[in-house]
């Protein structure tokens, strides 16, 4: 029995059903403060457009929020005296669920209006399917049941459908249900956190058209339009019911009432039919005749369904990562997989889109676009590598902004922002408030222009992995280059040990903005930073020269980047400047072994929970600048995207003597300083103890894998999922654990399972092929799809083989496979009553 059927009713199809286990997220009854999170994770989504787990019959009252969202769909909004102010954020669309019922004369349903004896909510994982099961008393005693399926498309992004089975259980006489679509919402979810709260939607209208109604709205500034057609019908004992039917047309909004006749026990299906459009969509003459005859060739419910459910079975069979139906972990990373999904489909290969760093689930963060897109796009470079080129194109579109950018701030080359929206402007905050006291504060982590370095990295990894030499040329080259020209123009030479300096700079740690008393100035010479600058400037000149080699595959514009100008690049990749602590181990900046260690156990004993330390401190008149602490893997992050080989590689070049038996020792430096305040923090410290402590290395990934499923009533899971650490979950088990990677033209696998996971399953792609992988402690398997490709190389530990269509391959390997371990923890399950 699944822990959401702990207290079943003998009535509720969901209670009594046979779902597996592993294909189902559920959830019964449940306590208010924990409804925001349970929305958020009961969203549907198809890359286009995604709408949250709200009850149709609910409105944003504090405990409920309905909330539909575009991918890219952004708007600002307009001060009082007419001009843009704040950031943009992404817009809350016009409701498309509002759907409930009355006995004629009685009251709508709504919550708080009937005593709710049972309502049980579940996602169908395999169908991508949102089930409901409802009873309810109202005043008089009238015990009426719904059961519910939802649906969002994924064979056509446009389409969304709501049905519907009402049965009256002990009473008969008239039934009414209204649907409508409610184009008075807000933005309200963050609204708290400044910038973008409010009213965004202006010039409603909406009526009704044959048996459709529709609803048109325009965003206030961007003046894009958005249209919601519906179509509701109903029938009783599979017939149609002929209803009578009202429109009711309000200021902000459009419904219709339907009236039958009903019998104790006999069901009333009513389903709604809705499809979307907005001005941004292609080959779109205007979104509201668009919707309108997208919704004529609708079909029916389980139609939709159909062709639904077909789309999803082929998600999964590209997606499979399998660690054993009756695991633990294989419901989490079913969820996780599905949430990706519901944000990065291939419907948004189309789109102009980047990576919201909390999905399309909700308005955390506003909607932007983030360095977390560093985190997902190892995951879909081995699974849809087109989707990963098309939100790289993101970036590659917003390149003149990024220019701009680096030009305000007296710099060559282009400068991406910190957060990203609509145009590529930087939509970061210069003040925010404190989730500790509440006050507004200065906020400096738009300094973080590492973020170009994380675009470079993402660039030249997806060129490793497909082998794509047009998206090289015709953009990988240029988005390179700017970056090192950005880079290499903000290093100053110090011509007395012939060094580079990187100067008044911010790295992911953000409880450092600068040195004590001089709070958001900036760091000299971040370790993290330097040593991606010289990564990167190597890139650039390869990248410069993998395009000579292949003059006919660059675009015509492609624009020489003198020799003289690589060849600084070379030099200040070799000669910048690093500092060490006097045990050895890489300072994370210039200073840092100067900073005061703060009284952990004093602290713990104090807050317990010490995500916020850098808040906490501020709270107390302290400056977390004064202390070796960070909020989230620094230095670390090196180990995340490079391998120790690597690292020591890239360290050696710059001149400096490494030695990589040091990592270890550099690991537990800074991770017992490491409060993990972001969720991307624990990504990154469990790949970075996978090969050094699998004991810790297993707690991260655990406590990773229920970022969004724990402590519903205090998580911030309820203004969205946590999508980079969500896709860098999956990663671990894709990439870490099985040690795969691509390396000089090879496919190369390393395994070293957690002694818990007994087996592992997964479907790569690797320059256009299919593999099916299976990993176990005692051997690899790796098969190849047929078909007319040539061989691929692939290496498991030290052996080489080249894998051709239609082969597979198995490589033993060897006595002592299996690792030891901490026993396995149960991952954080949905609440119960």
């Amino acid at each position: 029995m699944r822990p959401d059927q702990q207290n079943p009713d003998p009535g509720c199809e969901l209670c009594t059903g046979e779902l597996p286990a592993a294909w189902a997220l559920g959830y019964q009854d449940g306590d208010p403060a924990g409804e925001g999170t349970r929305e958020t994770m009961l969203t549907l989504g198809n890359g286009y457009l995604a709408t949250r787990g709200a009850a149709p019959e609910a409105a944003a009252d504090g405990v409920h929020y309905p909330g539909s969202y575009l991918a890219g769909f952004h708007n600002r909004l307009v001060d009082g005296k007419g001009r843009l102010d704040g950031e943009e954020t992404i817009v809350n669309l016009p409701n498309w669920l509002p759907l409930t019922f009355r006995p004629a004369g009685g009251d709508w349903y709504a919550p708080g209006r009937a005593r709710v004896v049972h309502e049980h909510r579940l996602l169908d994982l395999r169908r991508g399917l949102y089930l409901r099961e409802l009873l309810v008393v109202d005043r008089d005693l009238r015990r009426t049941r719904l059961r519910q399926r939802r649906l969002v498309s994924m064979a056509n992004p446009h389409l969304a459908a709501l049905g519907t089975r009402i049965v009256a259980e002990n009473w008969s006489g008239r039934l009414e249900i209204r649907s409508g679509i409610d184009g008075g919402v807000v933005n309200a979810a963050t609204a708290d956190v400044g910038g973008a709260g409010g009213r965004h939607l202006t010039d409603v209208a909406g009526d009704a058209d044959g048996p459709a109604l529709w609803l048109t709205a325009l965003t206030t500034s961007s003046r894009q339009q958005v249209a919601v057609a519906a179509r509701t019908t109903a029938k009783v004992a599979g017939a149609d019911a002929g209803t009578p039917r009202s429109v009711v047309r309000g200021a902000d909004d459009v419904a219709e009432v339907l009236g039958v006749d009903v019998t104790a026990g006999e069901p009333v299906s009513v389903d709604k039919t809705v499809a979307v459009y907005c001005g941004r969509d292609r080959a779109v003459h205007d979104p509201l005749t668009a919707a309108c005859a997208e919704l004529r060739w609708a079909g029916t419910f389980d139609v939709l369904l159909a062709e639904h459910v077909t789309a999803w079975a082929r998600l999964w069979a590209r997606f499979r990562l399998d660690v054993g139906e009756e695991h633990v972990w294989q419901l989490p990373l079913r969820v996780q997989t599905f949430h990706l999904l519901q944000t990065l489909s291939p419907h948004t290969v189309d789109l102009d889109a980047g990576v919201p760093a909390r999905g399309l689930h909700g308005e955390g963060y506003h909607g932007h676009v983030f360095w977390d897109e560093l985190f997902v796009y190892p995951y879909l470079n081995l699974r849809l590598p087109e989707l990963t080129r098309a939100l790289l194109e993101y970036r590659y579109r917003r390149l003149p902004a990024a220019r701009r950018q680096a030009a305000a701030t007296g710099m060559a080359g282009a400068l991406f922002p910190w957060q990203s929206a609509t145009s590529g402007r930087d939509e970061s905050p210069s003040r925010s408030r404190s989730p500790v006291t509440g006050e507004w504060q200065d906020d400096w982590t738009g300094r973080q222009h590492h973020v170009n370095l994380a675009v470079s990295y993402s660039v030249w990894r997806y060129w490793e992995t497909t082998g794509d030499l047009s998206f090289l040329t015709e953009s990988g080259v240029e988005l390179l280059v700017e970056t090192a020209r950005f880079w290499a123009g903000l290093a100053t030479y110090d011509p007395s040990d012939d060094r580079y300096d990187i100067r008044g700079v911010l790295g992911p740690d953000e409880y450092h903005d600068g040195y004590p008393g001089r709070a958001g100035q900036g760091l000299d010479n971040c370790a993290y930073l330097n040593v991606m600058v010289a990564w990167v400037l190597a890139r650039a000149d390869e990248a410069c020269a993998i395009r000579d080699r292949h003059p006919g595959a660059a675009p015509w514009r492609t624009a020489e980047v003198p020799a003289g100008e690589r060849g600084r690049w070379r030099h200040i990749a070799r000669r910048l400047r690093l500092t060490f602590l006097p045990d050895g181990i890489l300072a994370q900046f210039e200073g840092y072994g100067d900073l005061a260690e703060l009284d952990w156990d004093r602290y713990r004993q104090r807050y317990g929970d010490l995500r916020l330390l850098g808040q906490l401190l501020q709270a107390e008149g302290d400056d977390p600048n004064r202390y070796k602490i960070s909020k989230q893997a620094d230095l670390l992050m090196l180990l995340y995207l490079f391998s120790a080989e690597e690292l020591t590689g890239l360290v050696t070049e710059m001149g400096y003597d490494f030695d990589p038996a040091r990592i270890p020792a550099t690991v537990d430096h800074y991770l017992y300083r490491t409060t993990h305040g972001s969720t991307l923090s624990r990504i990154a410290h469990a790949w970075v103890l996978a090969r050094t402590d699998r004991r810790r290395s297993f707690d991260m990934l655990l406590d990773a894998l229920g970022t969004d499923l724990a402590d519903p009533a205090h998580s911030s899971t309820r203004a969205g999922i946590h999508l980079g650490a969500t896709a860098g979950t999956l990663d671990i088990l894709q990439r870490c654990y099985t040690g795969l990677e691509v390396r000089g033209d090879v496919l190369r696998l390393n395994p070293q399972l957690p002694k818990r996971i007994d087996q592992l399953d997964c479907v790569v792609r690797y320059r256009n092929r299919l593999l099916m992988l299976h990993v176990d402690h005692e051997q690899v398997r790796i098969s190849a799809s047929p078909g007319g490709d040539q061989p691929v190389r692939v290496a498991v530990r030290d052996r080489s083989m080249l894998l051709s269509p239609g082969t597979t391959v198995t490589v033993d390997l060897g006595p002592g496979a299996r690792t030891s371990d901490a026993p396995v923890r149960q991952f954080p399950r949905p609440e119960r009553t």
